[in-house]
């Protein structure tokens, strides 16, 4: 375990680091340890999208990232989405489209989507949108309420 004074902010709240492992995956020290249940676990190899969480604002995958290092760092589940402008923003366009399905990949694709407009601005286009979800699965649907909520989220922050 590292230095006890290492601490990440998870939703605005700080976490100190002192009793994760070094090892520790972001997705277990979420779901486990800090009981935030909405980051989903589907792979554990990067593959579904489902872990998908905010890192200072980027998407990334939380399965594939330790702890440790986003030490200093800052953390958007989708329990902390409605404190994201840009996050609440796909939210609302989620349910607005009817894009929510079982809602088991939802949490991921809401971040993803959130974390591709802060990277592209609202001035991009849909297929450089969507290539921002790169990875992202949905095992109920066809992706079309997705992709109309992607780009009614796009065009809410113009």
């Amino acid at each position: 375990m590292s230095g006890g004074s290492e601490r990440l902010t998870v939703n605005g709240q700080p976490v100190p680091l002192a009793e994760v492992p070094d090892d520790e995956r972001l997705l277990d020290t979420l779901r486990w340890r800090l009981g935030l249940r909405g980051t989903k676990e589907g792979c554990r190899a990067g593959a579904c999208g489902s872990c998908t969480v905010l890192v200072d604002g980027a998407s990334r995958l939380s399965c594939l990232t330790l702890t440790h290092e986003l030490a200093g760092g800052s953390v958007t589940t989708i329990e902390g989405a409605g404190g994201d402008p840009i996050a609440r923003q796909v939210q609302e366009a989620f349910q607005e489209a009817g894009a929510l399905q079982c809602g088991y990949c939802t949490p991921g694709f809401v971040l993803a989507i959130a974390g591709a407009l802060r990277e592209l601005g609202p001035a991009s286009s849909t297929p450089e949108l969507l290539g921002g979800l790169g990875g992202n699965l949905c095992r109920c649907t066809g992706y079309a309420a997705i992709v109309r909520a992607a780009e009614q989220a796009r065009a809410g922050l113009r």
